[in-house]
């Protein structure tokens, strides 16, 4: 018997994506058990919608990028983008039986298999209706910390909460953010001013990525200056970092440093191409489920009393008109128990040390 949270899950997956009958879905999983993809097309069917399920496993995935030629890659690309043009919608369950399984791939390898398979990527974002979640694992709940089954339990509450309530609270910092041009934010090791004048906030309160939580818009790509001191630990293609400080000047980055990790890997990944170095995205994080980070941007993006500053490529709906391969949301939590921090719109202070302090936003605390 399927556990319930599953098909609970599976019905909030297809509800965020609003999938309407006759509709073509793609429901891909990865390192997975069948359970999520046999309730995944369960509820599609029932709808009337026509799912196509692919599973994947991570180790094949990795050596195809490892080992095949640029012909074969471009291939791929060629087929999915095919497939892609042909849905109106997308759901994308991941697990990570090993979330360094990329660790053993050259750097520049995985930089150029994303560049070809941008175009499917663009696609999927900006032309269909999609929604990506994490499998709960035992190597996600050793990343955590946890139990597996406290880990599982933990997901299953952060992905299941009451999403149009979260709506209907974070409605007024989106009117807020619509009204701001200067965004300032404060913390230690941390002094980041930048303009959000003319681009809009986007609210995502169980419509894109479950678990959900966050409001965001976009930087004026130039208007960026200052310094940043993340806090949170990060994996990016299989490779880990802690501590990652940027210094921006004019929107660009202009130097970098990690406490660990590869500083020369992290420079490759800043250097993947012209657009790596400019912010695609700012957001808030509003998920009071998940408090802690666990080395998974999908779930640390999403800590309440936390923001993620984003080199890479904008999204489509707040577009400042940066390009790039890379997306890479880091995290900077500034609660008290992770050293505190202040952000302040239009030299107003919004939020201290994670809580919100405008009494029209007191109820996202």
């Amino acid at each position: 018997m399927i556990d319930e949270r599953i098909v609970k899950l599976a019905s909030r997956l297809i509800d965020a994506v609003n999938l309407q009958s006759g509709e073509n879905i793609l429901i891909e999983c990865t390192d997975t058990p069948s359970s999520i993809s046999a309730a995944l097309t369960a509820v599609a069917a029932s709808r009337g919608a026509n799912p196509i399920v692919r599973t994947y496993d991570s180790v094949v995935e990795k050596n195809f990028i490892a080992a095949a030629s640029k012909a074969a890659k471009e291939n791929r690309a060629k087929h999915e983008l095919a497939v892609m043009r042909d849905m109106q919608a997308y759901i994308a369950v991941r697990g990570a039986n090993n979330v360094f399984e990329m660790a053993s791939i050259d750097g520049q390898t995985v930089t150029d298999y994303k560049q070809i398979m941008k175009p499917v990527l663009r696609y999927r974002v900006d032309h269909t209706k999609w929604c990506v979640t994490r499998w709960p694992n035992a190597a996600m709940a050793q990343e955590a910390k946890m139990s597996t089954e406290s880990f599982e339990n933990f997901y299953f509450d952060a992905c299941l909460v009451d999403y149009k309530q979260m709506a209907k609270d974070a409605q007024p910092l989106v009117d807020l953010m619509n009204k701001t041009k200067k965004v300032r934010i404060v913390a230690p090791g941390t002094d980041l001013s930048f303009s959000i004048e003319g681009l809009p906030a986007i609210p995502c309160c169980g419509e894109k990525n479950i678990p959900d939580g966050e409001v965001y818009t976009a930087p004026v790509k130039d208007s960026v200056n200052g310094r940043i001191s993340y806090n949170t630990p990060t994996v990016y293609s299989g490779q880990p970092f802690s501590g990652i400080v940027l210094i921006f000047e004019n929107g660009k980055i202009v130097e970098t440093t990690c406490t660990s990790g590869s500083w020369s890997t992290l420079e490759a990944i800043f250097n993947s191409d012209e657009g790596a170095r400019y912010v695609g995205e700012f957001a808030m994080g509003l998920n009071h489920k998940v408090t802690k980070p666990m080395c998974d941007i999908l779930f640390d993006e999403k800590i309440a009393g936390s923001i993620h500053f984003t080199p890479g490529n904008a999204y489509q709906d707040a577009w400042n008109g940066n390009t790039s391969a890379i997306h890479w949301d880091l995290v900077l939590i500034m609660t008290k128990e992770y050293g505190g921090g202040e952000v302040w719109f239009d030299d107003v202070l919004v939020q201290k040390d994670g809580r919100f302090v405008l009494p029209e936003l007191e109820p996202l605390n």
